[in-house]
């Protein structure tokens, strides 16, 4: 057993810190327990309070600010796009859309792409195309997920969700959902059958604690589907573009899904999604059943189409893999100087330390030493640091980490 000797708390703000937040107090609906900061503005990979203060960004708006913040290309293209369009429905065209769909589906070798506003509302879309494409069978709408999994909040995707304490405050949920143990093939096996309409996988768990599915169990997957004729649905909203030093995580497997559904990091701080599909399975989907009102508009798209090009004009995969592989040893070296480190998950710059302790109480000290991290299932710290990270960057935290490590002390007996 361990204790942490957290430093305190801020017991003052500024006037200005007062009235943000007795303004959410008085009139947001409280779904969100705020940390301790206003963030006024933010570049490269550092944010910035109201009063000036700075603080390193290993968290990177839960994997969206990929390029950091006030990336000068992005920033170029939103000015120029805002002074064009906005927004245009969807009952027209313009000049990006089709080709950011062109774009993703090179990317994933897949056929097709639909671009709606979230990570989410992609899975709701996923689900729905699988239904379609298996309504042949009236008793074919079941999923199988896993447990410990996260695909969102709307009841559909909470639906396909492994974890009671985000399913249970709004059961009974839309019916058929199975949930299989992770990296379990016999489980695995169990589950899928022949009702089974859509097999949902991250190929990394995020929320859920960084954990990674074996090759095996992703081929395994791929081959129940395909003996039961269920749609394969891969969500890399947090794995995916990038974030693990390839464009999508699962690729390094071999196998090919169904579906592919994407968002975070796509529009470098906008909200898009986008459902990515092979053929014959996107055209399920046929005109009217389906839309989005702000998806796929021409500012969204524009700005997905620069953070593409700057990934691979830049050589923001290799840099991945490259300054990932140094922070992994950075958290290894962490590891052998303290022992209440149980494991380090993760490739590339999706990471994680889990510890012996809830790591809530920690990440709230790193944030009173300047380094925002996030805390996840309880015990986990998790990194998502954006991709252009330097190596003395990362030596930075890695310090700050290591500072705060070195306080713990033994338990006092009781």
């Amino acid at each position: 057993m361990v204790y942490f000797c957290c430093m305190a708390a801020p017991t003052s703000f500024t006037a200005r810190e007062v009235e943000i937040q007795e303004l959410e107090n008085n009139y947001l609906i409280p779904t969100y327990a705020r940390y301790p900061l206003v963030i006024d503005h933010g570049r490269g990979c550092w944010v910035y309070d109201l009063e000036g203060r700075r603080y390193l960004d290993f968290l990177s708006g839960l994997g969206v600010n990929a390029l950091g913040h006030a990336h000068p290309r992005i920033v170029k293209v939103i000015r120029e796009q805002a002074a064009r369009a906005i927004h245009v429905s969807n009952l027209y065209y313009h000049p990006y859309q089709g080709r950011l769909a062109h774009r993703l589906s090179r990317l994933a070798d897949m056929d097709r792409a639909f671009l709606c506003n979230s990570g989410t509302e992609a899975i709701e879309g996923a689900l729905k195309i699988a239904r379609l494409y298996s309504q042949e069978a009236k008793d074919k709408f079941h999923v199988v997920a896993l447990e410990n999994s996260f695909h969102g909040r709307t009841l559909g995707a909470l639906s396909a969700t492994g974890q009671a304490k985000y399913r249970t405050p709004f059961e009974p949920l839309v019916p058929g959902a199975a949930f299989a143990r992770f990296n379990d093939l016999e489980d695995l096996r169990a589950k899928v059958n022949e009702q089974t309409s859509a097999i949902l996988l991250e190929a990394i768990q995020g929320e859920g604690g960084i954990f990674e599915l074996d090759a095996d169990y992703l081929r395994a997957a791929e081959e129940l589907a395909r003996r039961c004729n269920a749609v394969l649905i891969f969500d890399e909203i947090q794995c995916g573009l990038g974030r693990t030093g390839e464009y999508f995580a699962f690729q390094r497997s071999g196998v090919k899904p169904d579906i592919v559904v994407t968002s975070k990091p796509l529009a470098a701080g906008l909200p898009l999604g986008a459902i990515i599909a092979r053929e014959p399975v996107a055209s399920a989907l046929t005109a009217g059943m389906h839309g989005t009102t702000f998806g796929g508009g021409p500012l969204a798209c524009r700005v997905a189409l620069e953070f593409l090009d700057i990934l691979e004009q830049e050589h923001l995969l290799e840099h991945v893999q490259r300054v990932g592989a140094h922070m992994r040893a950075c958290l290894e070296d962490l590891k052998d100087h303290f022992h209440f480190i149980k494991t380090i998950r993760g490739r590339g710059l999706m990471l994680a330390l889990d510890l012996e302790f809830p790591s809530r109480p920690l990440m709230l000290e790193a944030l009173h030493a300047g380094l925002l991290i996030n805390s996840t299932h309880d015990t986990v710290l998790r990194f998502l640091p954006p991709f252009i990270i330097r190596e003395e960057e990362v030596d930075r935290g890695i310090r700050i980490l290591r500072k705060l490590f070195a306080s713990y002390k033994p338990a006092p007996q009781v």
